[in-house]
């Protein structure tokens, strides 16, 4: 089993003079303590459950593109970026550059997008919801293709692209893994079966279902199940000094057994960044070989 970390909160003591050196310092400890993947919101405003609106957030591709040159070993992405945020051929075009300039570490984090309120506030279209899911899938085709040597126009009923060309071309082989985040039993996981190399999902007590609509989705498509990577989201509530460990160690074999491999958590709070090393002493070592 490997460990994510998720960036989801830049309101740091320090403010925003230190946001970068901070930044630093947490891509740097959780590559020595033994963390996969690193990955921040797609996010203009700061999220309700985390903290208000006006609290710091980072632009997610300018972030990922700074973490990518003071890391060496972290894939790195957006968890995830909604699908009406970016043209899908700059979308192609944003992770693409983090590959080449990474050395082949980028992912693809992309969903339908749910937060009405910060598009509104800075003027971003928030089509309806099954608008957006015909986007979605229209962006995922494009972006495949822009991946390929295939740089002919691409006619959808929401996108018109000339030519998809894409040069640099990505160094990942055959392309930049492809994750789709959410739980969604008709559209989301349909599209995860059909196009996605990954999924991502929720620690919460439907997960055990929702991995089984996956399988079906993907016995109707006759995609191998085991092909996709299940992800899931789940707290990390381990202090400095290893207070949680054994409530986390059991949450994350909970997860295993149910074929969870990458397990994600927060980076939360002003002394979120001060305990990333903890869980290369005492999380980490203990799941590497499950």
């Amino acid at each position: 089993m490997e460990l994510g970390l998720h960036i989801s909160d830049f309101t740091w003591p320090a403010g925003a003079p230190r946001i970068g050196a901070t930044l630093v310092q947490v891509a740097r400890d959780a590559e020595e303590a033994g963390f996969d993947r690193l990955s921040v919101m797609d996010h203009f405003w700061q999220i309700a459950h985390i903290g208000p609106p006006e609290h710091e957030m980072l632009e997610a591709y300018t972030a990922l593109g700074f973490l990518a040159a003071h890391t060496s070993t972290l894939k790195l992405y957006t968890l995830v970026t909604g699908v009406t945020y970016r043209e899908p051929g700059l979308l192609a075009k944003c992770v693409s550059t983090l590959d080449v300039i990474s050395g082949g570490r980028a992912m693809l984090g992309i969903g339908a997008a749910w937060n009405a309120d910060e598009s509104a506030g800075l003027g971003f279209a928030f089509p309806p919801t099954a608008e957006r899911f015909e986007r979605l899938e229209e962006a995922l085709q494009i972006i495949l293709q822009m991946w390929t040597a295939d740089d002919r126009p691409y006619q959808g009923k929401h996108y018109q692209l000339a030519r998809t060309l894409n040069s640099p071309q990505v160094l990942s082989k055959p392309h930049p893994p492809v994750l789709i985040g959410g739980g969604g039993e008709k559209k989301t996981l349909r599209l995860v079966a059909q196009y996605a190399d990954a999924c991502n999902l929720f620690s919460s007590p439907d997960l055990d279902h929702k991995l089984d609509v996956l399988r079906e989705h993907c016995a109707r498509l006759g995609r191998d199940y085991e092909t996709i990577e299940k992800t899931a989201m789940t707290p990390f509530e381990l202090g400095r000094n290893g207070e949680g460990r054994d409530e986390m160690l059991h949450r994350l074999r909970q997860l295993h057994d149910l074929g969870i491999t990458v397990a994600t958590g927060s980076l939360r709070g002003p002394d979120g960044p001060g305990c990333v090393a903890a869980y290369g002493k005492y999380i980490i070592p203990e799941i590497k070989n499950w």
